[in-house]
């Protein structure tokens, strides 16, 4: 790519990297999302958070086409999702998923599952896809546990190999869903703080998580989903110590006990 046509790229783009506008998702007769608009900016980091069912997962799946949308549109630097096949794969790979459930291949090493991605979809080659997983898995912290397989790791060690994997497409947005939430809760810091690493590395992230003080201290902005839409978007600071909706403070004042 001639470096005229990345600076065109830049100016189309002008910081805005995910864009949902007008967003709608049924499941049967349940509208789980409701005309949502939200814009990510590269190199934010945007924690959605709400009450169970109010439609985070979801969103958060719409943007990397697990879920299709009924109505709406979602543009991923500037250009649309694609419907399926290859433009797929490769949407997939900018848009970086990190689950619950850490989706390792069982029957792979950890160095296999870093390395598999990179060979299939981003064409790299052998020895640079080791070269990448190695120093990915040194910046997560599980360097040593390269050559064993899932099933012999934590859960907490899964899920940041899992990121690892994710990195190493060399993603343009990380999603995030709920990825502390099968951990046991002295596992979940390793992994936040592995996060609170990549927000700081400037990475664009979306994350819809339980855990307040990674909303507190790694968001630049908090997004609350109530019933399939977005009720109050804020810094973290003015989220949390002065929401505006009702909603908000209900579910504020059930989690955080002061």
């Amino acid at each position: 790519m001639t470096e005229v046509s990345v600076a065109k790229e830049d100016k189309v783009a002008t910081g805005e990297l995910v864009v949902l506008n007008g967003v709608n998702k049924h499941f049967g007769a349940l509208h789980v999302l409701q005309d949502i608009d939200l814009t990510i900016h590269r190199g934010e980091v945007v924690v959605v958070i709400g009450p169970s069912g109010s439609g985070k997962s979801t969103l958060c799946r719409t943007i990397n086409r697990l879920e299709t949308i009924d109505s709406g549109s979602i543009t991923i630097d500037g250009k649309p999702l694609p419907a399926e096949g290859k433009e797929l794969a490769r949407l997939r790979a900018d848009v970086g998923m990190v689950f619950q459930s850490f989706n390792l291949f069982a029957h792979k090493t950890v160095l296999e599952n870093v390395t598999l991605g990179q060979a299939k979809v981003r064409k790299v080659d052998a020895k640079k896809a080791e070269e990448k997983a190695r120093a990915l898995l040194d910046r997560v912290g599980v360097g040593a546990q390269a050559d064993k397989y899932p099933a012999q790791l934590s859960g907490g060690q899964q899920q940041r190999v899992a990121i690892a994997r994710a990195l190493a497409m060399g993603p343009k947005v990380m999603l995030f869903d709920e990825p502390t939430s099968a951990l046991d809760p002295e596992m979940i810091n390793e992994v936040l703080e592995v996060m609170k690493q990549l927000a700081e590395d400037g990475m664009t992230m979306i994350v819809v998580t339980h855990e307040m003080g990674f909303a507190r201290s790694a968001a630049n902005r908090v997004v609350f989903m109530a019933d399939g839409r977005i009720v109050e978007e804020a810094t973290p600071d003015q989220f949390f110590s002065n929401p505006r909706s009702d909603r908000a403070k209900d579910f504020l004042s059930k989690i955080l006990h002061h």
